[in-house]
């Protein structure tokens, strides 16, 4: 018998999207995530958090069948495995930031230049689940503690070394370019879904919500809302009320009940 069409295919941010900003919680999704497991439908995560992170993250919430997108689109995690399987840029990153005009360098605060504990205080999250943080193959995120001019000055000496930076919902993430949406085009050539929608709250998560057929802005009250986009004035992006995994939950709920899906048969 003929595969049926994937339904609808997810991708999801996770800070302060399906997980909250503070608590990291994501049991306010469940309702939605098993309405979409349900139905036949692919959820496909897409942070800046690493293979590590993001594996945990994958098991506890059922999602292992379904690959995942890392470190803010530099690469992909296989359905099923740990790891990325890909040659890590980490250290030709590390190389390229430590090559930035001492004044400028001594402004970012990355990573790779606190140990799991600094990480631990500064993410909120376990020392444990820190050293998975650290654990990075592509991009670098950290913090700009320095003046605006000064961020300008410091992007443009990264750019002649290919590296470009991403603002997320908490992080600046430094990378050689790779962005979710690039992964996300290839992994829709691959599953080809009737449906796609993209869920996210910061901007490195615009070009995703553009190119799904559905966008979801993700209120977070911690951040500056994101600028009205393209494709808002017609309905094909929304915005939600509640934060976090709540809003997550309703706005997912609410597609599901306004689309003319059939669960996929094999």
């Amino acid at each position: 018998m003929m595969t049926a069409p994937l339904p609808l295919l997810v991708f999801s941010d996770l800070d302060g999207t399906l997980i909250d900003h503070h608590s990291y919680a994501w049991d306010a999704a469940l309702p939605a995530l098993d309405a979409l497991r349900q139905t036949g439908c692919g959820v496909i995560l897409a942070s800046s958090k690493t293979a590590k992170e993001i594996n945990v993250l994958r098991d506890a919430m059922g999602l292992a069948d379904w690959p995942a997108i890392v470190e803010n689109g530099a690469g992909i995690l296989p359905a099923g495995q740990a790891q990325v399987g890909a040659d890590s840029r980490y250290a030709d990153l590390r190389a390229v930031l430590d090559g930035v005009p001492p004044p400028l360098r001594a402004d970012f605060t990355g990573f790779g230049d606190l140990d799991a504990a600094e990480v631990a205080k500064l993410t909120g999250l376990s020392e444990a689940a820190a050293h998975d943080a650290k654990a990075r193959d592509f991009s670098e995120p950290g913090l700009w503690r320095g003046a605006e001019e000064g961020r300008a000055a410091f992007l443009d000496a990264l750019a002649p070394h290919g590296v470009t930076a991403r603002e997320g919902g908490r992080f600046l993430t430094l990378s050689f370019g790779s962005r979710k949406v690039d992964q996300m085009g290839q992994l829709i050539d691959r599953y080809r879904p009737r449906h796609t929608v993209a869920l996210g709250d910061a901007p490195n998560d615009v070009e995703m919500l553009e190119a799904a057929d559905h966008g979801v802005i993700v209120a977070n009250p911690t951040r500056a809302p994101l600028p009205p986009l393209r494709g808002e004035e017609t309905g094909q992006i929304i915005r939600t009320a509640d934060a976090g995994p709540a809003g997550w939950n309703s706005a997912i709920l609410s597609l599901l009940a306004e689309l003319p899906l059939h669960r996929s048969q094999t």
